[in-house]
């Protein structure tokens, strides 16, 4: 199945969750669904048959614009051998996702980065704390609006 096949096949289960489907290049193409919903479209993707994502690859997050991040999911089915980019858009205000912990246990960490670096909550994350950065850091150092600390614990930080 190709992407576009997998947009039809999800808006069919999730009319109201699945929000958009992109495949402008250079870019490989991807679903936008909800933040809300995310849980359950991974867990239908991951279980049906004709589907059977069993593998993220990869949860990256990214600074989208100046009023909203996101998350992005590489999946792959090593049984079809195909692929998929899911994206989940949310406001700055609000970053809140559900977490997808549940059903590939991989996304536990790939979480906790995301919020670590970026500031997005995994809405039900069964261990949500920082990975990377001590429990006491100020911001989230990959946001493009991040302003660097100049002493962190009466260290000068070097940048």
């Amino acid at each position: 199945m190709n992407s576009n096949e997998i947009y039809n096949l999800l808006k069919s289960f999730f009319p109201d969750a699945v929000i958009d489907y992109k495949d402008d290049k250079p870019v490989e193409p991807y679903i936008i669904v909800s933040a809300k919903e995310i849980d359950k479209i991974c867990l239908f993707l991951r279980d049906e048959e004709n589907l059977q994502f069993d593998y993220l690859s990869c949860l990256s997050s990214v600074d989208f614009d100046n009023d909203n991040l996101a998350a992005v999911y590489n999946l792959y089915s090593f049984v079809h051998n195909h692929k998929l980019n899911i994206k989940v858009i949310v406001p700055k205000s609000d970053p809140v996702i559900k977490t997808v912990s549940s059903v590939w246990n991989t996304a536990n960490w790939h979480e906790r980065e995301a919020y670590d670096l970026m500031g997005i909550i995994f809405d039900e994350h069964p261990d949500f704390r920082r990975i990377l950065l001590p429990d006491d850091w100020e911001g989230y150092p990959l946001r493009k609006d991040y302003k660097v600390q100049e002493f962190y614990n009466g260290m000068k930080v070097p940048y």
